[in-house]
């Protein structure tokens, strides 16, 4: 009996040094990354509105994306792949992340959004939350199973603080590098960071847009198959997003040999469709528009547009993230469905919200805690079905073309088990 006490009494003796020792490194990151967040957004939300009242600058769109090729051309060759090196670092980790792909993301990304180039803010969170979280390796020698754990950490901070949604960015951490698997060993690191990174960035007097909660109907074999129809619909444009970014990059790649250059022509082709469009709704992150999908119908077009400038603009090189963009095009592909689905419309956007992006990014588990996060618990049945059948209609095509098929999708793609999205 005293030898068991004695064996349960260690045991937790060990429990509790991890979880102080998980605490104080978390605690470190999500200083690190909660303040590098509130930057990011107070500067970001500068640079919009500048854009927005002096609209002339839209036509140095090309000169932007000219600082950016030769920001990353001569400085940040190295860091230049952004998630997808954060991604590949955690599948076989090598050398620290370099501190510089903090900065240069940062102005990276804000450099796109003064001169009106479309794309989101997760990208650069993300790259500066894993990046910053990264040199505490060498500071703490830490070995090559803990660094791994250290870098999920940093990628769950980065995406709870800019978005504010905790549960959501401790999850996506855990479950974007893997398709179909989580890392339970990172899961208490997970959650600290995501949550202390929130909490930083709050405390520095920076709030997140506000959504509406959902109002839902009565469940019902109609409402449900309704919203697995929006969830197919979804999944295939998250699909088609993915596909057109990469696409527009390979184009790019294959057209024009001087890296510096592509981000220019990209930028020539954004500014002249905007200025052909007459409207600065589809560049940036579009929150204003993506908020009105709740509460307005808007051209049953407005998603495709979206999808198309930033495909462009990313695809041509300059920085910033997907995932604001997948909110923009889900919610307004959500708002055009409600003139086909029997399902409220402000339902619809935000069930496209979460879901776009769920299939985009392979992260359904994610979007699900997000949904509920900025929308309200009421909406979960809708959106997780909405999030689950998008996973699956995306097939394994993503924007992280660094994820590993962990457990396929569907038996039809069992062979290609073990690979990256890149090799598929």
């Amino acid at each position: 009996m005293k030898s068991r006490l004695l064996t349960l009494l260690t045991e937790y003796k060990l429990l509790l040094l991890y979880l102080g020792r998980w605490g104080l490194i978390s605690g470190s990151v999500s200083i690190l990354a909660g303040t590098a967040s509130a930057g990011f957004l107070l500067a970001l939300d500068w640079v919009t509105a500048w854009r927005e009242a002096h609209l002339w600058i839209i036509g140095l769109l090309p000169v932007g994306g000219l600082l950016v090729g030769l920001l990353y051309y001569y400085v940040g060759r190295s860091v230049e792949a952004g998630n997808n090196l954060l991604l590949d670092q955690i599948h076989q980790p090598r050398n620290v992340l370099p501190l510089r792909m903090a900065p240069l993301v940062l102005l990276g990304t804000l450099l796109t959004h003064f001169f009106g180039g479309s794309a989101g803010r997760e990208g650069t969170a993300v790259q500066m939350g894993g990046a910053l979280a990264d040199q505490l390796t060498r500071l703490l020698h830490l070995h090559r199973r803990d660094r791994i754990v250290l870098l999920i950490a940093g990628i769950s901070a980065g995406f709870a603080s800019v978005f504010g949604t905790p549960l959501a960015g401790a999850v996506f951490g855990l479950e974007v590098f893997f398709i179909g698997r989580l890392r339970y060993d990172a899961i208490l690191p997970s959650f600290l960071a995501a949550i202390g990174a929130d909490y930083v960035t709050r405390a520095w007097g920076v709030g997140h847009t506000s959504y509406p909660l959902l109002i839902v109907p009565t469940l019902s074999v109609s409402s449900l198959l309704a919203a697995a129809a929006a969830g197919i619909a979804f999944g295939v444009v998250g699909r088609l997003f993915a596909a057109t970014t990469h696409a527009m990059g390979a184009v790019f790649k294959r057209l024009i040999q001087w890296p510096p250059l592509r981000p220019v022509v990209g930028g020539m082709v954004v500014a002249l469709a905007v200025w052909a469009l007459g409207t600065t709704r589809y560049i940036g992150l579009g929150v204003p528009t993506l908020v009105a999908a709740f509460h307005e119908p808007l051209p049953a077009y407005a998603f495709l547009l979206k999808l198309l400038l930033t495909a462009l603009t990313l695809g041509a090189g300059f920085k910033g993230g997907e995932v604001t963009p997948l909110f923009f095009v889900g919610a307004t592909l959500g708002n055009a469905l409600g003139l086909v689905l029997p399902l409220p419309m402000a339902l619809l956007a935000g069930m496209g919200f979460v879901a776009v992006f769920a299939g985009a990014a392979n992260t359904p588990l994610a979007c699900m805690l997000m949904a509920m996060e900025l929308f309200g618990h009421g909406c979960g049945i809708y959106v997780g079905i909405a999030c689950v059948v998008s996973y699956l209609f995306s097939g394994h095509r993503g924007i992280y073309s660094a994820q590993v098929i962990g457990e396929p999708k569907h038996r039809l793609w069992v062979r290609q088990q073990g690979k990256r999205l890149r090799e598929v």
